[in-house]
């Protein structure tokens, strides 16, 4: 494997523009703070690899794509949104101590993305080359699922630099992963003088919900856990609505499929009550398999470094899922992503560029 000739990516370079990042905040749908944000990591990612990034604009807000020209080879994948709402910097602002950066978004995930642009900065030859930071990653990918895909089979492998997993390992796979919403409509009446007259809402939103609950198969990776549930209006009414939202994870594609149609198939236990199912496995599962040449460089970069997969979802499942060979969690060390005590490992920083430099430089050279 050719390596080109690198130069070691600045830590304090790379904490100037995390700072950047995570001070000007980018919570999900908030189309303001989202082409502030996206014009901050067009501003990054010119200042750093030259050339320039284009704003595509999505009704979630704008995605941010930068090429480097030249025949497309690897593709980086990342997203600029973020769980925070706006007012959570003030409360938790930026800030270096004791080796850890913390920060709305800085593990997950402004720090990988950061350290890429870093790394990426450190080749001599950029050439297919190609970024995509989207806008909508933490709700579901529904206006960037389409150019993630469409960048993805143009370039052939796809590097996620999402969070790293526990200790620092990449992410060789990962699990699918959708939300259902499951609405009831029964009949309201008076719960003290004729109970009987109505139909009670939340008793067949109880019934589902152990439905729900049985679809679950850990012993091979299915989990399907009831959520979030409302019913009612008044203590002395018969409940006429109730919702239960579930979520999804699954391993395979017939798993996937299975839930899906247990979900279609579900029917009320009472008489006159109407149930109506929303939601999908939205985000196929990430099998080990497309991970295993590129987790096999990253271990001959970096000897020692662990795979593991996970429950949770990212935009690597759709890439993956197109049969695109595809590695995550190469992005910041550190943890507590979508928490107060989200955190980033500023020594790894500089490893990790490095990791994601060597890998493009490998996939260039293949």
């Amino acid at each position: 494997m050719t390596m080109h000739k690198t130069v070691g990516a600045s830590v304090d370079a790379m904490i100037e523009d995390l700072r950047t990042l995570v001070e000007i905040e980018s919570p999900s749908r908030d189309a303001d703070a989202l082409r502030d944000s996206a014009k901050a990591v067009a501003a990054v990612l010119e200042s750093r690899l030259g050339g320039h990034a284009v704003l595509v604009e999505s009704a979630a807000g704008p995605h941010v794509h930068w090429s480097a020209g030249g025949d497309p080879k690897v593709l980086i994948l990342g997203h600029h949104d973020t769980v925070f709402p706006l007012g959570t910097l003030e409360r938790r602002p930026f800030t270096v101590q004791d080796g850890r950066a913390t920060g709305p978004g800085v593990f997950d995930m402004l720090g990988g993305l950061v350290q890429a642009v870093h790394g990426v900065a450190t080749l001599d030859d950029r050439s297919g080359v190609e970024i995509l930071v989207t806008a909508d990653e933490e709700v579901g990918s529904r206006s960037s699922r389409a150019l993630i895909e469409e960048r993805a089979l143009a370039c052939g492998a796809v590097l996620v630099v999402e969070g790293a997993a526990d200790g620092g390992g990449l992410k060789t796979g990962r699990k699918g992963c959708g939300t259902f919403q499951i609405s009831v409509t029964g009949r309201a009446s008076h719960a003290g003088l004729e109970p009987a007259a109505g139909v009670n809402a939340l008793i067949e939103a109880a019934h589902q919900v152990l439905d729900i609950a049985a679809l679950s198969r850990p012993d091979i990776g299915t989990t399907v856990t009831p959520t979030v549930a409302s019913a009612g209006t008044l203590d002395n009414v018969v409940p006429a609505e109730a919702t239960v939202i579930v979520d999804v994870r699954v391993e395979s594609a017939d798993e996937k499929e299975r839930i899906e149609s247990a979900f279609a198939a579900l029917s009320a236990h009472l008489d006159e009550a109407e149930i109506s199912v929303q939601g999908a496995v939205g985000r196929p599962p990430m099998p080990e398999s497309t991970s295993t040449e590129l987790f096999a460089v990253a271990q001959r970069l970096l000897p020692g470094i662990e795979g593991k997969s996970v429950g949770g979802g990212s935009d690597g499942n759709f890439t993956s899922a197109l049969g695109v060979p595809t590695l995550d969690g190469l992005g910041a060390v550190g943890g507590g992503a979508h928490a107060d005590h989200e955190y980033l490992v500023i020594a790894a920083m500089t490893e990790r560029a490095n990791l994601v430099a060597g890998l493009v430089n490998a996939i260039q050279n293949t």
